[in-house]
């Protein structure tokens, strides 16, 4: 791939201002961002639709607020339905034996304060049809069953061949932007010479995925078990939304067991040693490798191509970080490049995105690390406040004007609102249940304590809603917030600038326009 090359279109190539390549979690939610942002994105993946393997369960607090601008909370809270008894790690030689409760948390009272929103626990591939559907409604295109091939980048776009699997009729597309969603493998952030910092292959997985019906074995359900003997050595029981399917995980060496042993004999095998019951009947459903990695990529750009999730950045599950930064690394794009699309902010914007993604990936790699050796030690490590993880992450780069919040983790959330920092969360109509928050998702609002008409601005094509808010959310020396479309405070004004065109300047700063 030659990233200065000139592309010539022709009459048989169409054109996409974004074409996304791989429709998991983070390329749908890419695609679903830009809809609701105005831009009508193609997003192709080569699977027919989500995997069977539930992959990532936890849907943290601030990826629900996300959701909450759209108005799909409701829709993936419904979700959360099979896992209702579903709390703790229990560790165990076999099911059968004692269970060892490692993690069994009282609920955290602070969380009822900090956002509108609840932790859920819902499997990857039942979320994904909702994102899909709402994304689809809004207008963006996502084609299942179809790979992007002979990508290639130049300076004002890239073009990409798109082939359907089923029938292989194929086309050429054009875009002007190009994000890359295709995973820890990502075949994209190769050919773009971006390397991944860090140890690349930690462990290699197995996950079998089987029907079985064990309610003699479990009178209470844990989010999973962890599994130590001396026949599967370590081994990983959890869940899953369907009941009576199971899905047990196991690490192997490909040099020495190849995939191919995994038949039904060996998987049945694995999974009743597991559960310490030679005799119990289970019906193997799928079985799929997977390698627990850590390392995050060295650059998140090059030209007009972005990486977002996995393809950017990966690391242990403990904690349930991963999907959910995928996630809120594509809101975070995209809102920046709807604004460049539609002429309201310069280019430079898009530098943005890396300054404010990359230090949050490279913190949580080390902080999930540290976590899942703890957990599989026996016990927790303490300094990792789930709080502060998933609120307290803060941005400084040149679409935040002022403040010097230490990045990417204060020691504390916000409490009230600052440059830099995740808007905090206050009620502004307690009958509704609406959150400030839940005003964001495609505009800038201003969070005030003055008279809304005071502040009425004139801003051209930047659309701002001017919101009243009790004093207790701004500093002292502030009478107003402002706050981007991802819910971030991007400036605060004072007296001083208690005006419309000071909003309008602020706002064409944070847009990169000088």
């Amino acid at each position: 791939m030659n990233e200065q090359m000139n592309i010539e279109v022709d009459a048989a190539t169409t054109h996409t201002p974004v074409l996304i390549v791989g429709g998991g979690y983070a390329g749908t939610a890419a695609a679903l961002f830009l809809a609701q942002n105005g831009v009508r994105a193609i997003a192709v993946d080569r699977h027919d639709g989500p995997s069977v393997q539930g992959r990532a369960r936890g849907v943290n607090q601030r990826t629900m607020e996300l959701y909450r601008t759209l108005g799909i909370h409701n829709d993936v809270e419904a979700l959360s339905a099979p896992f209702a008894g579903d709390a703790g790690v229990a560790r165990c030689a076999t099911l059968t034996g004692a269970w060892d409760w490692l993690f069994d948390p009282e609920p955290d009272s602070r969380l009822a304060t900090v956002s509108p929103s609840t932790f859920v626990m819902a499997d990857q591939n039942t979320v994904e049809p909702v994102l899909t559907r709402q994304a689809r409604e809004l207008g963006a295109i996502i084609e299942r069953g179809t790979v992007a091939e002979h990508i290639e980048v130049g300076e004002n776009g890239a073009t990409a061949t798109l082939r359907r699997l089923d029938d292989g009729t194929s086309r050429r597309v054009r875009c002007d932007y190009l994000i890359a969603a295709d995973g820890y493998a990502s075949g994209i952030r190769d050919l773009l010479g971006i390397r991944r910092v860090g140890t690349t292959a930690v462990q290699d997985w197995v996950s079998i995925v089987f029907d079985a019906d064990l309610d003699d074995l479990v009178e209470r359900r844990a989010l999973f078990w962890i599994v130590l003997n001396e026949e599967l050595g370590f081994a990983s029981l959890t869940t899953t939304a369907r009941p009576g399917r199971w899905s047990i995980g196991v690490t192997y060496d490909p040099a020495t067991t190849p995939l191919s042993s995994f038949d039904v004999e060996k998987c049945a095998d694995i999974i009743r040693a597991a559960l310490g019951d030679p005799e119990r009947e289970v019906g193997i459903v799928d079985v799929t490798p997977w390698q627990q990695a850590v390392g995050v990529a060295d650059r998140y750009r090059q030209g007009c191509a972005f990486l977002v999730g996995d393809a950017a950045h990966v690391w242990p599950p403990a904690g349930a970080m991963g999907a959910n930064s995928g996630i809120q690394d594509a809101h975070n794009l995209a809102w920046k490049l709807a604004a460049v699309l539609d002429g309201r902010a310069d280019p430079g914007l898009l530098d943005t995105y890396e300054d404010e993604r990359r230090p949050v990936a490279l913190a949580l790699a080390d902080l999930t690390v540290r976590r899942q050796a703890a957990r599989f030690g026996g016990g927790l490590d303490d300094d990792v406040d789930d709080i502060v993880c998933t609120f307290g992450q803060r941005y400084r780069s040149a679409a935040i004007l002022g403040g010097a919040a230490e990045v990417p983790f204060a020691g504390a959330v916000a409490d009230v609102a600052e440059p830099g920092a995740r808007m905090p969360h206050r009620w502004i109509d307690e009958e509704q249940r609406t959150s400030i928050l839940d005003l964001t998702g495609s505009r800038f609002v201003l969070a005030t304590v003055a008279d809304t008409d005071e502040w009425e601005p004139t801003m051209g094509p930047h659309d701002v809603l001017v919101q009243r808010v009790g004093g207790d959310v701004l500093p002292a020396d502030a009478v107003a917030a402002l706050i981007r479309p991802d819910g971030y405070v991007a400036w605060l004004a004072d007296e001083a600038h208690a005006d419309a065109e000071s909003v309008r300047k602020a706002v064409e700063r944070v847009m990169a326009i000088r």
